[in-house]
């Protein structure tokens, strides 16, 4: 029976989970201001529950990478799925913001380890020209949270308490718990023992190191803006039950954008990602310009642009440093993806970390901007990445000709 289990099962598995996972990543996005009014702290202070959940995420990824190596990989996915509904339990009835502060990190943790394993995995069940579409369908279980889980979450925590909201995610981590018993196979192969060597292997590998700023850079120069977008509507006018509406369409752009980015980024990642980034500095200034401005109409068409280029570059970034790993460092590819998975949560955590700075000195309207000028460090290091793949090249072609 076990045998039997196809690629596409292991993937929806996987998709399953990624869907409680992403629910929770950016809930607090959509209750902030309760949180703000429950707890009594300030919207910067409330963002904590999104930089430090990203933090979480950072640690976690590598660390228990290494930790679990010898771990059967069915086994360490309900693991991470029990850890996961704990950390969102506590978060659920914490006292004070402590305390909920400490769940969110919990539940970061399982995020981290499932995020880095879940990919090699995705990458594995499938031909190689496929890898960067299986991605894409296991992160389409993220796209999919944003589309549903994070508005319904919110909607929860507006009609009742934000309470609900976490619980409601505790919820869906259960059916993903669930969903990791039946249809993650018992033998996947088990990566064993982390060489830790394998950390000064990697990081002693400059395109390795730059895919990691390029992950870092480009992915959480978005969460600049997207932390605070809820209070960011909210000042076009718009009220709270529509914020969760925009926040529904948000997610289909989202979804459109991150299906879209796994099919161009097969065959070629890095040429593909600098498109992709070049219009997520445009989505980012466009939508600082319709904030100056006060728009509404535009206001609303820079945010929904917003969600179709924020994570459409994922795919392309996870399957770019697995391909580097294969060719510079191949019995590093399990830690090297855990790596680039703590390099996007960092990349959150500077992105809304930034956001928060500027909310609280600058001012709201002006995270858009500072989220592009990060977001344009991404582009110049793609550029130097292109420069030194053509001279690697142009020296393969002399050697050979030699």
């Amino acid at each position: 029976m076990e045998k039997k289990l196809s690629p596409n099962l292991t993937l929806f598995a996987l998709a399953i989970n990624a869907f409680a996972i992403g629910s929770t990543e950016f809930i607090s996005v959509g209750l902030l201001p309760l949180l703000v009014k429950s707890f009594h702290v300030t919207l910067a202070q409330a963002g904590l529950t999104v930089s430090l959940y990203a933090l979480g995420v950072t640690i976690g990824a590598p660390l228990l990478t290494v930790l679990t190596g010898k771990w059967n990989r069915r086994n360490l996915m309900l693991g991470i799925m029990l850890l996961f509904i704990s950390g969102n339990l506590l978060a659920a009835f914490a006292p004070t913001f402590l305390i909920l502060l400490v769940g969110r990190i919990l539940a970061a943790l399982a995020h981290g380890i499932f995020m880095s394993v879940s990919t090699v995995i995705a990458a594995d069940v499938v031909e190689p020209s496929r890898r960067a579409s299986a991605i894409a369908i296991m992160f389409t279980g993220l796209t999919v949270a944003t589309v549903t889980g994070v508005p319904l979450g919110t909607f929860i925590g507006q009609q009742t308490t934000w309470k609900m909201s976490f619980i409601f995610i505790a919820v869906v981590g259960l059916i993903g718990l669930i969903a990791s018993s039946f249809l993650v196979p018992r033998n996947l192969p088990i990566p064993g023992k982390v060489d830790l060597k394998g950390f000064v292997r990697i990081f002693m590998n400059k395109p390795l190191v730059m895919s990691f700023l390029i992950t870092a850079f480009g992915y959480g120069g978005t969460f600049a803006a997207y932390t605070y977008l809820s209070p960011i509507l909210a000042g076009f006018g718009f009220s709270a039950s529509a914020v969760v509406i925009i926040l529904i369409v948000y997610g289909i752009m989202v979804a459109i954008g991150n299906t879209i980015g796994g099919h161009f980024a097969n065959a070629q990642p890095l040429a593909s990602l600098m498109k992709m980034f070049g219009l997520l500095l445009v989505a980012l200034v466009f939508l600082f310009v319709t904030v100056l401005l006060g728009n509404t109409i535009l206001g609303l068409s820079a945010a929904l642009l917003l969600g179709l280029f924020a994570f459409m570059n994922v795919p392309g970034l996870q399957l770019y440093v697995v391909e580097l790993a294969e060719k510079y460092v191949p019995q590093d590819i399990t830690l090297a993806s855990a790596l680039n998975i703590a390099a996007f949560n960092i990349g959150i955590t500077l992105g809304s970390t930034i956001g928060a700075q500027v909310t609280g000195k600058i001012g709201l309207a002006y995270t858009p901007i500072f989220g592009a000028m990060i977001v344009l460090l991404a582009i110049l290091l793609i550029v130097q990445m292109r420069k030194s793949e053509s001279v690697e090249s142009i020296d393969s072609m002399s050697e050979c000709e030699e």
